[in-house]
This record gives C-alpha cells, structure tokens and sequence, in this order.
C-alpha cells in the first residue's frame, strides 16, 4: 500500500500513464511554427536555401512538408555504413502513440533491397500502401537511386608497363 500512496503523490494527474494526453496538446502546425527558426538541426549557408539534418526528412529542406520533428507521419531514405557493410534504409515514425515523447524509439528505420527492381517496389508499397505520404513517392524513388549510385566505387585503372612498348 506504501507504493501505490508514493505513485500517486508523483502525479497528481489521473491520464498520466496516457501518451495521447501529452500528443493531443500540440499540433503539428504550434510545432512548425516554433522550431521553424530556431533548431539544433538548421544548416544555414549563403546563396543556398536552409537545410536541416534532422532524421526523417526526405528533402533535408527546412520545410514543414519535409520535416522529421513535427508531422505525425515521417519517410525517409538514407544509407549506413557499418564496417564494410552498407545499407541503403527506410525511416519511418512508430505507428503506436505511446513511441510519440520517446526520442529514442520514435522513428523505425527498415532496410531496402539494392535490387532496383525490388528496392522501388518497397518503396512504392511503404508510400502509397501502408504509409499515406504518397505526395513523397516521385522523390523517394529519385532518393533511393541516388543513394544507390552513391554505393558504386570508382575503379582503379593500372597501365601495365609492357603495353606501351
């Protein structure tokens, strides 16, 4: 009984366990409006337009359609690199409400196929399917073969020293 007195003397407010307490006080737009300006994120340079790195942003432009931090629903494509390995990946926002205040495990991030083929109809399916940004899929698809050309290493050309003679 001495826990349940201290939990209760913690918090005071009954839905405190509830995520969609906390998500309903703000809206997307209250959010854009205040991060807009003034984010740890914001890439400023001259004669070029404002970049952001956050995670999930497809564009990196420092707009409200393309930001990670204040729409319910994110997409991005991106690669990692771990050792030799690397990944081309999805990043998408947790589909369940309770993820929504947890920064570390708000966004997912799932692997794509390098096959062109089979990569673009992941994509296709994660937009227009499952995910409703289907505004994102002719950038996406743009995304992901850049992402994959990025991949190819240039080759070393060797002249062989007999060739010449």
């Amino acid at each position: 009984w001495l826990k349940r007195k201290a939990t209760r003397a913690l918090h005071p407010d009954p839905c405190w366990k509830r995520a969609e307490h906390c998500r309903g006080a703000m809206s997307s737009t209250l959010i854009w409006e205040c991060i807009k300006g003034n984010s740890s994120f914001i890439r400023k340079s001259t004669n070029m337009p404002i970049m952001s790195a956050e995670k999930g942003n497809l564009c990196s432009l420092n707009s409200f359609k393309f930001s990670g931090l204040s729409n319910a629903q994110v997409f991005d494509i991106s690669s990692t690199k771990k050792g030799s390995n690397e990944k081309i990946v999805i990043t998408t926002r947790h589909s369940k409400a309770s993820r929504a205040h947890r920064p570390g495990s708000m966004l997912l991030q799932s692997g794509l196929q390098k096959h062109t083929k089979k990569g673009l109809a992941q994509v296709k399916k994660a937009t227009e399917g499952s995910f409703c940004r289907r505004d994102l899929l002719e950038l996406a698809e743009k995304k992901y073969q850049k992402v994959k050309t990025s991949f190819k290493k240039k080759k070393l050309v060797f002249k062989s020293r007999r060739a010449g003679k």
